[in-house]
């Protein structure tokens, strides 16, 4: 009868940790277009338009910037999460649930490579 094991081996910190990479690239290239859209936003170009129209503009371009804000906000906390993630990697604590101490399943942390809890844990965390 052999025990689970504690931590994941070398081959298989390599596989999360090329997943993490990928989608550190994806988020860093969205929160820079995501930041390049603002500025250009805050440009006020040429346009001459009514000043009624121009109301109702503004508040659209508000709201819109302000929704920009906060997808920018959340890339950011999900950028440090996935940093996070790699080093727990270097320091041999990926994959191991803080909440249980075992193992998450690698079908999890594929799903949600930065997790630190199992499913069991989330669900007792909601209780």
């Amino acid at each position: 009868m052999s025990e689970a094991p504690l931590r994941y081996s070398r081959e298989e910190l390599a596989e999360f940790e090329q997943i993490i990479q990928e989608k550190l690239t994806a988020a860093r290239k969205e929160v820079a277009f995501i930041k390049e859209t603002l500025s250009r936003k805050n440009d006020s170009g040429t346009d001459n338009t009514a000043s009624s129209s121009k109301v109702l503009e503004d508040g659209a371009d508000t709201a819109e910037k302000e929704s920009l804000n906060q997808l920018a906000s959340r890339q950011m906390k999900f950028i440090q999460q996935l940093e996070n993630a790699l080093i727990r990697i270097k320091n041999g604590t990926y994959g191991v649930c803080i909440g249980t101490g075992k193992l998450i399943p690698k079908e999890r942390l594929r799903a949600v490579p930065h997790t630190q809890h199992s499913i069991e844990a989330k669900m007792a965390r909601r209780d």
